[in-house]
């Protein structure tokens, strides 16, 4: 029997679980391939170089799947940033109904959306940014906890506690994020209150992923220990995979006096994070993984691997109905 909760019936997807938006990873052919699974699918507008390249990865995406998928705009802090009003016109021109946007004053590009009748997922690592967007006029919240790979914020709060809060806050629907790749994961989610999840790591280790299976390997032999944040002194704390790059970085920043973003600049460059994905060479850049690796064992399509989930959360669900008994049943407690 499906899950039908307001997320699936929102997007009008099957299953209640959202591929987070991933630079150098959110292509056309995994965004169709978790559409067509029954997720949705999400194309990352920066890994595009252009405006222009947008439109044709949308369109590509669309002789791919007949499903709904979204575009994943992040506002990073950039001395040059990009033409984000760009990217966000051409995927509304070419008929992009639902967006995943992320980072700092999200508000122009929410309205822009709002005002050509999309659905807008915002991505938040605390309740006070959620109810800032909720406000804004977004349609539901992506939650994000200090498990996340990528930007966790810099309160260090977990999960259950965010996602319970969140249950307590928020009006609008919500999904979580971070740690989740299997279907406990979801139904834990369904339980404190969330509406779906949101995965990324776990989307990177699957056949329609576009990183060099040396890569999947590596994500498959990690554990949960297997990650490190760096841009702690700096106030942008990311968790990405602990290799010898990252562990530069972390020592530079533990030196005394600490380190500036001039200090590890060519040590974080994207293109050296381009190039392990493209290469195999897991020690050549950073890359972000989140401690879900702990969880991730194969690299199933996105059929497969949906399907799973779905089955593995409707089990669970199932057992935790078995728990209840009526009253009269129960043994007798002191």
């Amino acid at each position: 029997m499906p899950l039908e909760t307001k997320l699936t019936k929102l997007l009008g997807i099957r299953v209640p679980v959202v591929q987070g938006g991933m630079q150098w990873v959110g292509l056309p052919r995994l965004a169709a391939a978790v559409s067509n699974a029954g997720g949705l699918g999400v194309l990352t507008a920066l890994t595009q170089p252009s405006p222009e390249a947008l439109r044709k990865a949308i369109r590509e995406t669309k002789t791919l799947t007949k499903y709904p998928f979204g575009v994943n705009i992040t506002l990073l802090p950039s001395i040059n940033p990009p033409d984000y009003e760009g990217y966000a016109r051409a995927a509304v021109e070419e008929g992009v109904k639902v967006f995943e946007t992320a980072g700092n004053n999200p508000g122009p590009l929410i309205k822009y959306f709002k005002s050509h009748g999309c659905i807008v997922i915002h991505k938040c690592t605390t309740i006070r940014h959620a109810k800032s967007a909720e406000r804004l006029g977004v349609d539901c919240l992506s939650i994000d906890g200090f498990e996340c790979a990528g930007h966790p914020g810099e309160e260090d709060i977990g999960g259950i506690v965010l996602l319970a809060r969140a249950a307590q806050e928020l009006k609008v629907p919500y999904i979580a994020s971070g740690g989740f790749g299997d279907g406990r994961g979801l139904a834990s989610a369904l339980a404190l209150g969330a509406s779906g999840v949101n995965m990324g790591t776990r989307f990177m280790c699957t056949v329609e992923s576009p990183i060099h299976q040396k890569i999947k390997d590596t994500i498959i032999a990690s554990t949960e220990r297997d990650t490190v944040h760096i841009f702690r002194t700096l106030h942008n704390t990311a968790r990405v995979y602990k290799n010898t790059v990252s562990q530069q970085v972390v020592a530079l920043e533990r030196r005394p006096g600490g380190a500036k973003f001039e200090d590890v600049r060519e040590l974080v460059s994207g293109q050296r994070g381009r190039r392990v994905y493209e290469t195999g060479d897991a020690d050549y850049g950073i890359w972000t993984a989140g401690i879900v690796m702990g969880l991730i064992t194969d690299s199933p399509t996105c059929e497969v691997l949906l399907r799973r989930i779905e089955r593995e959360a409707e089990e669970v669900i199932g057992g935790l109905q078995a728990l209840r008994v009526p009253a009269d049943q129960a043994k007798a407690k002191l």
